[in-house]
């Protein structure tokens, strides 16, 4: 189950973060770097236009343009500011264009695109089924999505600490694996492989780690978080109670799950289903998963 975001919020916190990304994204570059290896399904194809949605600060557009140099790359991405330090990415030597968008919303022509990749960007989605049907419209037959999300063992040691000392939620709802597949397979995808990955991150302290998320801009966007500061009585409770998951080695340890999938677009005259209408025979159990360790 996904939890209601507050856009705005999502579209600020994203604007603001956009100069101190770069020097937090560790494990969103470990991530991307994965899925590229996924792009070798092309094998000797050569697309012609690549999208990038949820671009961030343009790492995987300006990789992307680099691997296929006569494609047309398109970088999307919700915050204008992450855009502006894309473009620094790009240069006059590799140039790929930018559009500021939403991911539930492409302003892009049907069966346009030959590949879409999209990097930890659809776990501030709603709606996953309406958003891969969008992709889906705007593939090509044939046309591969690539595509990461955070699963629901992400930051559950956060989770668990505030809980211990506040009764409003902290901690997005990711989807588990097999909604992911869900909403791929509703949405008329083929062939869809799920891969896994669990991380384990460590910080000095608690403050450490919600300095880190405000760098990401991965801030709390629920509609039902409070909307008050947290208060020092409630974040000292919160940090006593992380304090018992202090490792061996000093450390305190946090948890990112990491869900990959890449499928493909059905061929012409397909029927695009958006909500919970079965398109195929195949149960999502009988969808491939390669668990994989970092």
């Amino acid at each position: 189950m996904t939890t209601p975001f507050d856009a705005h919020h999502i579209r600020r916190a994203f604007s603001r973060a956009a100069g101190s990304y770069d020097a937090a994204a560790a494990l969103q570059r470990e991530v991307q770097g994965r899925l590229m290896e996924s792009l070798d399904y092309l094998e000797a194809r050569t697309p012609a236009v690549v999208l990038d949605v949820g671009t961030g600060t343009g790492h995987g557009a300006a990789l992307m343009k680099k691997r296929w140099p006569k494609a047309q790359v398109i970088a999307l991405d919700l915050a204008l500011p992450m855009l502006a330090q894309a473009k620094r990415q790009a240069g006059w030597w590799k140039p790929f264009q930018r559009v500021c968008a939403d991911a539930a919303a492409l302003p892009l022509a049907d069966n346009s695109i030959d590949v879409i990749f999209s990097n930890l960007c659809l776990q501030w989605v709603e709606d996953l089924p309406a958003v891969f049907a969008g992709f889906r419209r705007v593939l090509k037959p044939g046309g591969l999505l690539l595509c990461s999300t955070f699963g629901p063992e992400t930051l559950v040691e956060l989770n668990e600490a505030f809980a211990a000392a506040d009764d409003r939620p902290h901690v997005s709802r990711f989807p588990p694996i097999a909604q992911f597949g869900d909403a791929l397979m509703m949405a008329g995808f083929r062939d869809p492989v799920l891969d896994r990955d669990l991380f384990t991150l460590t910080y000095d302290d608690l403050p450490a780690l919600m300095r880190e998320l405000r760098a990401l801009g991965a801030t709390n966007a629920r509609q039902d978080r409070r909307h008050t500061l947290t208060g020092r009585g409630r974040f000292a409770a919160a940090a006593t109670a992380y304090e018992a998951l202090r490792r061996d080695d000093g450390k305190l340890p946090s948890s990112w799950e990491v869900l990959y999938a890449h499928a493909w677009a059905p061929d012409p005259g397909a029927p695009i289903r958006e909500r919970g209408q079965d398109i195929a025979a195949v149960p999502v159990s009988a969808i491939p998963i390669r668990r994989k360790q970092p």
